[in-house]
């Protein structure tokens, strides 16, 4: 009887969480409707877009786009919110250390997701783009950029890049609760390496300096999650175990 009340009562916390983070997204979702055309006005302000001409070939293509920035700005601004739920729905079961030391993962986790973006948008984006247009011209092909075909790269690149920078806080943790060690990380590199490889092929376009852009950035991060992995191991290797 115990075991099935507190079942039925962790199901209604979790109810009321999920409610609370559905909520604050179609809040964040009025936000984007309101807030979309002028971030789509900054985009296309900005020097990689300025030289491309965006066009619709149907009547829906605007409203499209017009949705999905809407979309992705709810997605954004909800996600620190469904981290911290997350967090306070596991807390009951975690000692006063480990809530403390979890919860320092929300922010980070959000932070190092609009690094990814950002590094992603104003560096790597810009880069291919620069080198597809230019293959274009070598070619002598005539540009005519639809603007749902724009933002589709545009998106297919920066989110999977901004989820990609998440990987040394999901290896940390993996770390501390015991199922990755770094002698684990190092003896698996030449299989992580090609992973990351095949990953950077899907989310880049099919080319050498594409694939570079983004291949290379998931290298480095992976080395800096065995780096941040090896000192976590070697700080816990030094605290003396109580007798």
């Amino acid at each position: 009887m115990d075991i099935q009340g507190d079942l039925v009562n962790h199901l209604t916390e979790l109810r009321k969480r999920l409610i609370i983070v559905i909520a604050c997204f179609f809040v964040a979702m009025s936000g984007g409707l309101y807030a979309a055309p002028s971030i789509l006005r900054y985009i296309k302000s900005g020097l990689t877009a300025k030289s491309v001409e965006w066009n619709v070939f149907s009547f829906t293509d605007g409203l499209f786009i017009y949705l999905r920035c809407a979309f992705l700005f709810a997605i954004l601004f909800t996600l620190p919110i469904l981290l911290y739920h997350t967090w306070a729905f596991v807390r009951p079961g975690l000692t006063e250390t480990e809530a403390k030391g979890t919860l320092a993962y929300v922010p980070v986790s959000f932070l190092l997701f609009l690094v990814g973006v950002s590094f992603s948008y104003f560096l790597v984006f810009p880069m291919m783009l620069e080198f597809m247009m230019e293959m274009n011209h070598n070619v002598g092909a005539v540009e005519t950029y639809g603007i749902d075909r724009y933002f589709s790269f545009l998106f297919s690149v920066v989110f999977p890049l901004g989820i990609a920078f998440e990987m040394p806080l999901i290896i940390l943790f993996l770390t501390k609760i015991g199922l990755l060690t770094p002698e684990r990380l190092n003896g698996s590199r030449k299989y992580a390496y090609v992973g990351l490889a095949v990953v950077g092929a899907c989310i880049s376009p099919p080319d050498f300096v594409s694939h570079l852009s983004v291949t290379v950035p998931l290298l480095l991060l992976f080395e800096i999650s065995v780096l941040v992995t090896r000192r976590y191991a070697k700080r816990v290797a030094s605290v003396p175990t109580p007798t």
